[in-house]
Parts: C-alpha cells; structure tokens; sequence
C-alpha cells in the first residue's frame, strides 16, 4: 500500500497529494515528504529550499504570486497549524484550462498538500488565526523575476471564502496588475514535467 494519495485537481496539472498517517493512542506519525515517493508521483521535480508564513489573523490573503522565467518556481505547500484555502491560476498559453483557477481546502488536521507546477500563479487566504503554512520551491527567489497578478481580478473570477472588505493584504498585493493586460511567459511545453 502506498503511504501517499494523489488525486488531479480539476486542473489535473495541480496534484493534492495527501500522506498517509500511522496513528496509535499516543497520536500519529506522517511521512511529509521523500524525495523518491514524491519524485515519482510528481514526475521527477526536485525541490530546492523550504519556506514558511505565519498569519495572525483570519482573512489574511497572499497572492496571486509567481515568478517569471528562467527562474520560475514549483510549490508544494502545505499547513502546520490552522487552515487555508490554496488557490493555483493557470498562466500557460496553449492550455485549454488557460486562465482558469482551482482551489483546495488545506488542513493541518488533514495533513493535504497542493503541487502547483511552473507556470500558476499561486495565492491563499487563511480560514483561521494563528495559521502557519509551509510549503517546498524547485528554485531559489529571485527578485528580478518576482511578478504577480491581482487577487480579486474579475477576469479570473476566484470565489475566495471571505468578503474582499474582509481580506488582509499587503501593500504589494493591493497593488498587483490585472489579468486582461497579462502577457504571459509561460507555454505548456516549457512547464515542468508535472505539468
């Protein structure tokens, strides 16, 4: 029996993964990550450095972000404690979901997992305070290729789970451009092998 569970999102480029979990009553062990479990059910990506975001309040939203190529970046992401709704925007010219978003409920509790491939724009908002996430990236940041688009276009139309009067932003996020001026880097044949 595998210790992993992969589901395709409606976007199958975008993969839930969730690791099984070995509980007894002192409480449960998962296997959050292996390079050689996860390698296959991602189709060979390699991951290159681990962050993590602490958001005190609920509503607090971050996003929609990505980075341009030659540096583009892979996600995997995932919650410590609390819970988000993780949101991956397909940017690749010639994709039939071109444009198109998906959504996921993540969990601490649940222990699920979001891959988001080269070429989505990625953003969350938290579902409750004190909410820690941390996620895997293929590439390092790179400023020069940082970019974003804006996280209530109405061209992308994502329902986020709270009222855009409600949403914690950054002064960066406020300020992302709008879709319908978007020229996108990425096409489906330059995408990572996942995608």
């Amino acid at each position: 029996m595998s210790n992993l569970i992969v589901r395709p999102t409606r976007i199958p480029a975008v993969v839930l993964v969730i690791p099984r979990r070995f509980g007894d009553e002192r409480g449960w062990f998962s296997e959050t990550y292996s390079t050689r479990t996860f390698s296959d059910a991602l189709g060979g990506i390699t991951f290159m450095q681990d962050n993590q975001a602490f958001s005190a309040q609920k509503g607090t939203l971050r996003g929609l972000h990505f980075q341009r190529p030659p540096e583009p970046q892979a996600k995997l992401v995932r919650v410590l404690r609390g819970s988000i709704f993780d949101v991956a925007v397909d940017l690749r010219l010639g994709s039939p979901t071109y444009g198109h978003w998906v959504g996921e409920t993540l969990t601490a509790n649940g222990g699920e997992q979001l891959f988001v491939p080269h070429g989505f724009a990625h953003g969350y908002c938290t579902l409750e305070p004190n909410t820690e996430v941390a996620y895997k990236v293929d590439g390092f940041y790179a400023p020069a290729c940082d970019a974003g688009l804006a996280w209530d276009d109405p061209t992308i139309g994502i329902s986020w789970p709270i009222a855009a009067e409600d949403a914690i932003l950054s002064d960066k996020d406020k300020k992302q451009p709008a879709f319908a001026g978007f020229i996108s880097p990425f096409h489906v044949h330059q995408t990572s092998a996942a995608a």
